[in-house]
């Protein structure tokens, strides 16, 4: 077979299993209400924050472009942003990259070295894989998701194997995310930390947190959930991006400054491309205003409200209206009340709505006006569909119930023409297959 012979093949095994992903056209979703976007604070649509940043770009000497890589042209305005979040999130050092993507392909792939061991919590994001690919680590193991159990029961494993992870000789790097993506899950990072301090204590355990989607959502300012919990100092490394709830570009990892030296020297996701833009640089500034000036935390106790109405609603109807829940469902892990006592307990932006079905539900709730998209293998795992539901500041109560009772209408009506489908099945005494209604 030729190569384009070979590409097509593949594309149309995707299009058979139903799983080929395509562009969306950016016009359809204009008139509809967002539940699918990662711009949790509102802050793409945020009037002071474009305000803000257009009165920093006329002010600023320098807006396009910025010259080239950080260790040809290290621009006054990246040195100053990445001193400003030294500050800002407790940290001994920082060092700016493009993308998270970027940051954890350029940290996993070089800082692990010969002999040292990579854990990973097995929902780990897909940048950690392709730099643990393209890392020196000898071994790389995956622990069962938010499962201290799970991680617990590696490490003794490793340690008890491999005498070099016990005298210290070797290292250990624990890869976890605060707020995964998927799921909507929070890691109990207070519990990952004393096992590791436990059962590595030469301090060769080094735990490394993802807080791409916890970023100015969660902590004091939007500092994250590692500060919230007080852990600053027994993180080895954390990662804050910039693209998401702060509707800007690029990352931060909160390093060490022998880490962030090492990372100049060795990170071929930062040496070998051109930074940021000024203007991204100046864009994140303005974010980080917001965060500072108390801005973004109010819109993170709305944004979180939110969420505690649409799954006590969204679970009261299911029960309310005999919904099984093999059709439709809330994940066990997501909680109808909330308690402080529990940080793993706290409502999260991304709430996952599990269906065998996610492709006609995302469809009925278009045509209702709504935009939640369907998730499905291999983005998630075989059995796990969903349609997830991103929430933003901005989104009303009234958004939110009209989702709920949209998904509830949905599940009905798939209930009634199953029914039916049944009922003619045993009139017919063989298999008759009709498309459920949306």
């Amino acid at each position: 077979m030729s190569l384009n012979e070979k590409l097509t093949a593949a594309l149309a095994s995707r299009d058979k299993r139903l799983i080929r992903r395509r562009l969306y056209d950016p016009s359809a979703d204009a008139h509809l209400a967002d539940f699918s976007t990662n711009d949790y604070l509102s802050l793409a649509h945020s009037p002071s924050l474009r305000a803000r940043f257009l009165a920093k770009l006329n002010a600023s000497p320098h807006v396009l472009g910025s010259g080239g890589s950080r260790l040809l042209v290290n621009g006054h305005a990246h040195a100053a942003l990445e001193a400003r979040l030294v500050a800002f999130f407790r940290a001994p050092a920082a060092l700016l990259f493009n993308s998270g993507f970027d940051a954890n392909v350029g940290l996993f792939a070089s800082v692990p070295q010969p002999g040292d061991t990579i854990v990973y919590d097995e929902h780990i994001h897909a940048s950690v894989h392709d730099g643990m690919r393209a890392s020196r680590a000898e071994t790389r193991v995956a622990f069962a998701h938010n499962s201290v159990e799970a991680l617990r029961a590696t490490l003794e494993k490793l340690v008890e194997g491999r005498p070099g992870l016990a005298d210290g000789e070797h290292s250990v790097f624990i890869a976890v995310e605060t707020l995964y993506s998927m799921d909507g899950t929070i890691a109990p990072l207070v519990q990952i930390v004393e096992t590791v301090e436990e059962l590595l204590p030469q301090g060769n355990g080094y735990v490394i947190v993802d807080e791409a989607h916890s970023t100015g959502v969660y902590g004091p300012q939007g500092k994250g959930l590692v500060v919230a919990l007080g852990l600053e100092d027994r993180i080895f490394a954390r990662l804050h991006t910039f693209g998401k709830a702060l509707a800007a570009t690029g990352a931060v990892l909160l390093v060490t400054p022998l880490v962030r030296d090492y990372l100049l020297n060795y990170a071929r996701s930062l040496i070998y491309t051109t930074s940021l833009s000024n203007a991204n640089i100046i864009a994140a500034k303005c974010s980080f205003d917001l965060l500072e000036d108390g801005e973004a935390e109010e819109l993170s106790a709305k944004l979180l409200g939110l969420s505690g109405h649409l799954t006590t609603t969204l679970s009261q109807k299911l029960a309310k209206h005999r919904i099984p829940s093999s059709l439709l469902s809330l994940p066990a892990h997501i909680p109808t009340s909330y308690s402080g006592s529990d940080p793993t307990r706290l409502p999260t932006p991304i709430i996952p709505v599990l269906t065998p079905h996610p492709r006609p539900l995302s469809a009925h709730l278009r045509v209702r006006g709504l935009n939640a998209r369907p998730i499905t293998w291999p983005t998630v795992p075989k059995g796990a569909d969903r349609v997830r539901v991103c929430l933003h500041s901005n989104n009303t109560k009234e958004e939110v119930d009209r989702l709920v009772n949209a998904m509830v209408e949905w599940a009905e009506s798939w209930q009634t023409a199953q029914e039916a489908v049944e009922r003619e099945n045993r009139r017919a005494g063989g298999t008759v297959t009709v498309q459920a209604k949306l």
